[in-house]
């Protein structure tokens, strides 16, 4: 029976086991399958404080359904009971500018009616489909695309917070093709991004689908009615892998024998475990360190992908006089405002089960590239920042019921300009160490859809593999 250790019980190492085991299965391939996790619970950041009828994550909230990946791991699990859609108020986005809530038009043809950009800015979005693609190879940053395609205004009002949102990110250093795929690949097959999304629209009318354009992301924000911990606790519940926690893992190494060495710690003693292939889902910085002795250079591209730190603040409130302040999915504010969070959450408005009957849950975010600082601060002054934001925006006065506080200091990878290069340097020296697998969030994708491929993805590679080598 083939072994096979993976390092890291996050959601990524957890889509990769289970998937060994799915897969495995369909092959009528004997094997044994361990995680090995270093914190006393499996799940990363994918975890849900359950605190007297709330429901807190300390990171995502969810995933889309306009991908199939979450959708077709649960469905092979058999938990679709568990699935929790966000209500309709989700589908209300606001931006924060002049201090004000201004809402997202929720389809592109509402955008010319909204006061969001100015008549300039208008037009110079309305010129994109005459702007020539950008030369063949050229690798750009998120802002130099925007900047090119749509203008400096809707780069700074609407391009920028959201790539706060989504990676906490600078889209002065982020890369547009690692960190959006498609809208690289719009501009690409169709030479402008409102050509493509009309094309894409009447792809989807031939299908017989859908095709009303939303200016919004696709699908339907969707989680677990335990939160997104449920999925964890699933995964790990239905699994046959063997799952050890508090296990950390120092160092990989290869025997005489040709087998992988990994080695670690748990509960003072010192382990060490043979396997034919490993999969390592750390984080990048760790499997840094895990690699060190096994291949330096590996260990040097693996450091060199950085992390955006980010806290996150909750806090509750009675609803009572809340109801339309908080009819929506929440906000996000622009760099120009000067604002020192990066956007508020509705939380209790996107999943009701979230609080108790008549109770509110909001949840805030500070820090990321934008302002990594303040996401270090102690613990209060963050909390304090938090519910200042929410006065001066909200009018939301009242002192919280309750206050939860998460801190990240190393919490959202950052795919930078140069990514494409670290990831092929990564994928170069797993083909010199046969057997050796990187798959975590730092790679090629952050959201859980991501993942969940990825780790799907993973799990074929490393069968593969494994048959390759009978």
């Amino acid at each position: 029976m083939k072994r096979v250790v993976v390092v890291g019980g996050g959601i990524s190492g957890l889509a990769t086991a289970i998937y060994l085991e799915l897969l495995a299965a369909e092959r009528d391939f004997p094997l044994s399958v361990t995680v090995l996790e270093k914190e006393p619970l499996p799940g990363g950041k994918m975890r849900t404080t359950r605190d007297e009828g709330y429901l807190v994550e300390w990171g995502p909230n969810g995933f889309l359904t306009n991908k199939p990946d979450t959708l077709s791991l649960v469905e092979k699990i058999g938990i679709e009971d568990r699935l929790y859609p966000s209500s309709d108020r989700a589908r209300r986005r606001f931006l924060c500018l002049g201090g004000k809530l201004h809402l997202l038009p929720e389809k592109p043809g509402q955008f010319f009616t909204s006061p969001l950009l100015s008549a300039a800015g208008k037009l110079r979005v309305l010129l994109e489909p005459f702007i020539p693609p950008a030369p063949p190879g050229k690798e750009e940053t998120l802002a130099e695309f925007a900047r090119r395609r749509l203008g400096q205004e809707a780069l700074e009002k609407l391009i920028e917070p959201m790539a706060a949102g989504i990676y906490a990110g600078n889209p002065e250093e982020m890369s547009l093709r690692h960190c959006f795929p498609l809208v690289h690949s719009l501009e690409k097959e169709h030479g402008s991004l409102i050509r493509g999304m009309l094309a894409k629209v009447k792809e989807r009318k031939k299908r017989g689908e859908s095709a009303s354009a939303s200016a919004g992301p696709g699908g339907v924000l969707t989680s677990f009615d335990g939160g997104v911990q449920t999925l964890v606790e699933e995964i790990a519940a239905k699994t046959g892998c063997r799952m050890v926690t508090g296990a950390g893992v120092n160092a990989l190494e290869r025997n005489p024998a040709g087998f992988f060495l990994v080695r670690g710690s748990r509960e003072g003693e010192d382990f060490s475990l043979e396997a034919e292939a490993v999969v390592v889902s750390t984080p990048a910085y760790s499997a840094s360190r895990i690699a060190a002795a096994l291949d330096p250079d590996l260990s040097h591209a693996l450091s060199s992908i950085p992390y955006a730190p980010i806290s996150v603040v909750a806090a509750s409130f009675d609803r009572a006089g809340l109801e339309e302040t908080l009819n929506g999915f929440g906000y996000l504010v622009p760099r120009r405002e000067g604002r020192k969070v990066l956007g508020v959450l509705f939380d209790s408005s996107i999943f009701p089960n979230r609080a108790p009957e008549g109770k509110a849950l909001l949840r805030g975010m500070v820090g990321g590239a934008r302002n990594p600082d303040l996401a270090l601060l102690p613990e209060e002054d963050i909390v304090e920042i938090f519910l200042q934001e929410i006065a001066e925006t909200l009018g939301i006065r009242k002192t919280p019921e309750k206050t939860w506080f998460f801190r990240h200091e190393r919490g959202i990878p950052q795919y930078t300009r140069d990514h494409g290069k670290k990831l092929e340097v990564i994928r170069k020296k797993e083909r010199e160490n046969p057997g050796l697998f990187f798959n975590n969030n730092a790679y090629e994708g952050i959201g859980l859809n991501d993942c969940v491929r990825n780790g799907r993805l993973t799990a074929e590679k490393v069968l593969d593999f494994l048959s390759d080598t009978e």
